[in-house]
């Protein structure tokens, strides 16, 4: 049994919490403040992993886990790297138009696996870089460089670009083919995208694009919740990670009298009927051991249960009810649901732990495992190493359930309040006055 079982919520908290910001403490370069997606060696850089642990830094300086200073010297590396960048968008470049290819080379930065470039993690790198902005506020100059930095890398991305013709901003772009061949449809994690391009004061998209995305939502009734269809659990975490979106609703969720926040929790609640249900009979699934989502897996070539060749999908997506589900499941996922149920997503992780505490290492949760598949000694299939993408979400989540210090930090964050308010959100803390609560 894991010893952090026998601790008392908020002691397991902060143990889980600081431990996934040690992954940043640990793996970053130190020549360019980059960060690997994941502690495997020869990892590449994750640039949605440096929007990550820049958005982590400020919580990290508050709670006395890295001096200020510090957090500003690694902040400065990574922006010092990204404006000095080549933005040619040639196969071999880090960047183009002010976004940045999805995987890079952690020595040269320079693009690796063909990769596209990638609006989304572009934004999420964006967003982290504008909380390290709107956190370090100081007068020296590290910190003046720092914002000045951050503003001039937001204003270099040509948001109008992404979004070209089309109704909808592109997924992704590559110098050998173009624009990818699609855009975002249904609800997804691109609420901060969407609020950073509406919000550019240069190249802002246009101010019917936020609808357009929008008018592609499932809604949905699924074991008795009415609620905004994403499967995998990831999607109802990354964009209010940064967003306090409790009582703010744009025009669709005013039409459904719910918002965001309500949303997630309802997510919840069908995640964990579903794993009760458990239509696949997979190993372990109950009420208390749920968190489909995107993470790795197993793969084909393992063998499943009683020697039987399964269809394992290895690194995925997967959502409820529809699928895709292997029987893997993300304990990162369970934990960043933290601020939107508490108590079920505490009761998961510890029923998680309580079953197979191989999943923790230094404190740190594996990115995933599946009871259904054999991993060796009596033991089930867990994903090996740590993926930089769960750390971030997971130390965010938390936070923001402990202390919501990012939240009311972002509140702070005029592009994304101003973007916000041009894709029609209103309430909640957007009304109130400057310095007011929620």
């Amino acid at each position: 049994m894991s010893t952090l079982c026998l601790l008392s919520d908020d002691a397991m908290l902060d143990r889980l919490q600081r431990a996934a910001f040690g992954y940043f403490m640990e793996t970053m370069n130190p020549r360019n403040g980059l960060i690997p997606d994941t502690s495997r060696a020869n990892s590449p850089v994750s640039i949605a992993v440096v929007g990550f642990a820049l958005s982590c830094y400020p919580a990290a300086v508050a709670r006395g886990w890295i001096e200020r200073a510090e957090a500003v010297r690694r902040s400065l590396l990574a922006l010092r790297f990204f404006r000095d960048s080549d933005q040619s968008g040639s196969p071999a470049a880090t960047g183009y138009k002010g976004f940045y290819y999805h995987f890079l080379d952690i020595d040269s930065g320079t693009r690796v696996w063909q990769s596209e470039l990638s609006m989304i993690d572009s934004a999420l790198l964006i967003a982290g870089m504008l909380t390290v902005a709107t956190a370090f506020d100081g007068a020296d100059a590290e910190e003046t460089e720092l914002r000045e930095l951050a503003q001039a890398l937001y204003r270099r991305v040509d948001w109008r670009w992404s979004q070209d013709d089309a109704r909808t901003i592109y997924q992704g772009w590559k110098p050998e083919s173009g624009y990818l061949h699609y855009g975002w449809e249904g609800y997804s994690e691109a609420i901060v995208l969407y609020a950073l391009a509406l919000g550019s004061p240069t190249h802002p998209i246009s101010a019917d694009c936020y609808a357009g995305w929008t008018s592609t939502y499932q809604w949905e009734n699924l074991y008795d919740q009415d609620f905004l269809y994403a499967g995998p659990l990831f999607v109802h975490h990354y964009s209010q990670a940064w967003l306090d979106l409790r009582d703010v609703r744009d025009p669709f969720m005013r039409e459904k009298q719910s918002d965001y926040f309500e949303n997630s929790r309802r997510a919840v609640r069908v995640q964990r009927r579903y794993a009760e249900l458990n239509p696949h009979q997979f190993v372990g699934y109950d009420r208390n051991c749920w968190g489909l989502s995107a993470c790795d897996g197993p793969t084909d070539e393992v063998q499943g249960v009683a020697n039987e060749q399964r269809h394992l999908f290895g690194y995925a997506a997967r959502g409820v009810p529809y699928g895709p589900d292997d029987g893997t499941l993300s304990p990162p996922a369970v934990l960043a649901s933290l601020p939107f149920a508490p108590q079920p997503a505490l009761a998961a992780l510890r029923t998680m732990l309580l079953r197979h505490p191989q999943i923790l290492s230094q404190d740190r949760l594996a990115t995933s495992f599946n009871a259904s598949v054999d991993g060796g000694a009596g033991r089930p299939w867990i994903s090996a190493g740590h993926y930089g993408l769960d750390q971030g979400i997971v130390f965010m989540m938390i936070e923001n359930h402990r202390s919501e210090s990012i939240w009311r930090l972002m509140r702070g964050c005029h592009p994304l309040a101003s973007g916000l308010r041009k894709a029609g959100f209103s309430g909640g803390w957007l009304d109130a006055p400057a310095g007011g609560v929620r």
